[in-house]
Parts: structure tokens; C-alpha cells; sequence
């Protein structure tokens, strides 16, 4: 048995976390239930974006780290990097959260 929650159960329990902290989630675009990649945009009060995705860490964990920054002059080529992954992979979930101090927030989830 997988030690892995499913995804959408994950996404669920990522969106109650953000909301009862004070911030805002929502599901940009809903991927695979069980096993679906899982990408977050995170932003502070609307600001500039960072995507963060799960990486492999030397020891065997898989961490969400900052990939990608949204370049405030040229939004349009961080939304179509996003565009690109889901064509990609079709049961990826985008989760896009607005909260203060997304990465110490991601740094509590389970790797």
C-alpha cells in the first residue's frame, strides 16, 4: 500500500490548511483523482507568482521547491509554462494559493 495520499484528498486538506491561516485557494485546473502531479502557485496578497512543485531531496524525500518566478513585466510567460505542463501531463492539479509566506506554509506539508 502507498504511503501517498490521493491527490484530490491532498488538494482538499492543502485548501482547508490556506483558508484557515487566512489565505485563499483555488483549483486552476483538477488533474488525476488518485495520482495526479500536484503544482502550487503561490503568491502574498496577489503578488509576484512562484511555482513550486514536489523534487526529489538526497534524502529519498520529495520536497515542494520554487521552480519557476513569474516575471512582473512578462506574466504571460509564466502562465504558459502552466499551459504547457498541463498539455504535458493531463492529470496534473494546479492549486494556486495567496497567503502569507506561501513557502514556510508549503515547508509544513508532508513530502
Amino acid at each position: 500500500m502507498s504511503e501517498r495520499l490521493p491527490a484530490h484528498l491532498e488538494i482538499a486538506s492543502l485548501i482547508r490548511l490556506v483558508q484557515a491561516r487566512g489565505g485563499i485557494a483555488t483549483v486552476l485546473a483538477k488533474g488525476e483523482r488518485d495520482a495526479g502531479t500536484i503544482l502550487i502557485v503561490a503568491m502574498n496578497r496577489g503578488g509576484e507568482a512562484r511555482l513550486l512543485e514536489r523534487m526529489p531531496q538526497l534524502d529519498g524525500t520529495r520536497a515542494f521547491t520554487v521552480t519557476r518566478t513569474q516575471d512582473p513585466e512578462d506574466t504571460r510567460e509564466f502562465d504558459e509554462y502552466l499551459e504547457r505542463r498541463r498539455r504535458q501531463d493531463p492529470d496534473i492539479w494546479v492549486l494556486e494559493v495567496d497567503i502569507d509566506e506561501a513557502e514556510r506554509f508549503v515547508a509544513m506539508l508532508p513530502q
